[in-house]
C-alpha cells in the first residue's frame, strides 16, 4: 500500500499518540498500554498509535506525524528534578520508606519522561488536543510550570485531622476502590456528571491509583475537582477548551475509564466516558483544521483529449512564429472576417499566467485573458465545435493566414504588456495599418 500524500490526509482517521509503559515479564521488558484507554479512543472515532518506551524515541517523534491528539496515562513517578527547584522537605529515611511502600511506581523512568515531556511540549506549541489521565495529568502540570507532592501520605495526609484523611490508592482493590471528589460548578466535569449529582451535592465517587499529585497548579489551569484532603483531582485550560474547534487541554488525576460496575462493562455514571468522547471530538476537529492548512492545490492534469488540443495550439504558435520570421503576411485582407471565429476561439480558450506570458513573448503568442485553461476549454465547447467546423473547410493557405493573423495580434499584445509591466506606457494610440 502506498504512503498517502498530503492531498490524501483527509482519508486518514485522526491519530492519537499513547506512550507505552514497560514491565518485566519472563526476565524481559514488555511494553503495554491499558486497553480501556485504547477501546475508548477507537469507540469515538480515532486511531490509537502506541509510542514505544524505547531508548531514543524522544528524538524520533517527528516520524509519528501527523499527530492529531495525545493521550498520556499510567506510568512511574516523574523525575522530581523536573519540578523541584528547592531541596525536598522529605528526609532520606522518609524517601526510603516511600520507595518501599510504592516499589512499582518509584522507579523513575527517565526515557518515558523524555518522550512524554517532548510530546506535551509539542501539544502546547501546536495546540494539539491533550488528555492526561493520572500520571498524564501530572506531566501536563509540570510541563506548564507546576509542581507535585512526592508522596501524599507523608506531605498531606499525615498533617490533616482524621476526618479529612483519605486514601488515594488501594493496592488490594485497584478497580473497586472509590473516594469522594467535589466537582467545581460550571466546569466541564460539572457538565459531564450533572445528571448524576444529587441536588446541590457536587460530589461523586471516583477511582484513583496514585501516591503523588498536584502541589502547585500551573498558572494557566483552573481546578475542576477536589478530594476531601484538598488535592486537585482535575484541571483544564479554559482558553484551550472547545472540542468543536479542536481545542482540548485537560488533566484528570482519577481514572474515569476504570469506573465500572463490578464485573460489568457498564460505567458507574454516564459521564465517565465523556472525557474521552469530548477529547476525540477535539481530535477530529483538529485533524480537519490541520488538513486544511496543509492542503495544496493539485497540479492541473488534462485528460488525453484536452492535452491533444493543447498540443495543437502550441504547434500553431510555433508555425505562426516560423511564418512570421519568414515575413509572411496576409495575402487576402478581405478574408479577415472568416478568421475572426478562429481568433476568438484561440483567445477565449487560452489563459496563461503572467509568468507564462513572459515566457511566450518570444513566440509572440501572449494571451490577454487569465482564466483557467482547463475551465475555459470546458465552458467554450460550443465555440470550439463551431471553430473546428469552420477550420475544417479551410485549405492550407487560409489556415496559414489564420495563424499569421493571430500571431500579429499576439505580437501587438506582447509589446503593449511589456510596456505596461515596465511602467513606460502612458498613452497608447493604436492606428490601423
Amino acid at each position: 500500500m502506498e504512503n498517502p500524500s498530503v492531498n490524501d490526509l483527509s482519508q486518514i482517521l485522526p491519530r492519537v499518540l499513547v506512550v507505552s509503559r514497560r514491565t518485566l515479564r519472563k526476565n524481559k521488558f514488555v511494553d503495554f498500554v491499558g486497553e480501556y484507554h485504547l477501546d475508548l479512543i477507537v469507540e469515538y472515532g480515532a486511531v490509537p498509535v502506541i509510542v514505544p518506551r524505547v531508548a531514543g524515541v524522544h528524538k524520533l517523534l517527528e516520524s509519528f506525524k501527523p499527530i492529531h491528539g495525545v493521550l498520556l496515562c499510567e506510568g512511574e513517578d516523574i523525575d522530581p528534578s523536573l519540578y523541584e527547584s528547592e531541596i525536598s522537605s522529605l528526609s532520606p529515611q522518609e524517601l526510603d520508606e516511600i520507595r518501599k511502600a510504592h516499589a512499582s511506581d518509584t522507579a523513575i523512568d527517565r526515557e518515558k519522561d523524555s518522550i512524554e515531556f517532548a510530546l506535551a511540549k509539542l501539544c502546547l506549541e501546536q495546540n494539539i488536543p491533550y488528555l492526561g489521565i493520572c500520571r498524564g495529568s501530572q506531566v501536563l502540570n509540570v510541563a506548564c510550570g507546576g509542581s507535585l507532592y512526592q508522596d501524599l501520605e507523608k506531605e498531606v495526609t499525615n498533617k490533616l485531622p482524621e476526618e479529612r484523611r483519605i486514601k488515594h490508592i488501594d493496592y488490594d482493590n485497584y478497580d473497586g476502590y472509590r473516594h469522594e471528589v467535589k466537582i467545581v460548578e460550571n466546569s466541564p466535569l460539572h457538565k459531564w456528571f450533572k445528571d448524576s449529582l444529587n441536588g446541590e451535592n457536587m460530589e461523586i465517587l471516583v477511582n484513583s491509583y496514585h501516591h503523588q499529585g498536584v502541589k502547585r497548579l500551573a498558572q494557566r489551569f483552573v481546578p475542576m475537582a477536589f478530594a476531601p484532603d484538598g488535592l486537585i483531582e482535575g484541571f483544564y485550560d479554559p482558553e484551550m477548551y472547545d472540542p468543536k474547534e479542536g481545542k482540548f487541554l485537560m488533566g484528570l488525576q482519577f481514572h474515569p475509564e476504570r469506573m465500572r460496575k463490578n464485573g460489568l462493562e457498564e460505567f458507574d455514571f454516564p459521564g465517565c466516558p465523556v472525557a474521552y468522547q469530548e477529547f476525540a471530538k477535539a481530535v477530529i476537529a483538529y485533524q480537519k483544521k490541520l488538513n486544511n492548512s496543509l492542503s495544496v492545490p493539485k497540479k492541473l492534469e488534462l485528460n488525453p483529449e484536452m492535452e491533444n488540443k493543447r498540443k495543437i495550439l502550441v504547434r500553431s504558435f510555433s508555425l505562426a512564429r516560423s511564418m512570421y520570421t519568414r515575413s509572411h503576411s496576409l495575402k487576402n485582407p478581405s478574408r479577415e472576417s472568416e478568421l475572426e471565429v478562429g481568433a476568438d476561439f484561440l483567445e477565449s480558450n487560452t489563459a496563461l499566467s503572467v509568468e507564462q506570458e513572459m515566457r511566450l513573448n518570444e513566440m509572440g503568442a501572449t494571451m490577454r485573458n487569465s482564466e483557467s485553461f482547463s475551465q475555459k476549454l470546458k465552458l467554450d465547447e460550443e465555440k470550439q465545435r463551431k471553430a473546428m467546423n469552420i477550420m475544417k473547410k479551410m485549405n492550407v493557405e487560409r489556415l496559414s493566414e489564420l495563424m499569421a493573423f493571430y500571431h500579429l495580434m499576439g505580437k501587438i499584445s506582447s509589446e503593449v504588456l511589456e510596456r505596461k509591466l515596465h511602467g513606460s506606457l502612458k498613452d497608447l494610440n493604436l492606428t490601423s495599418q
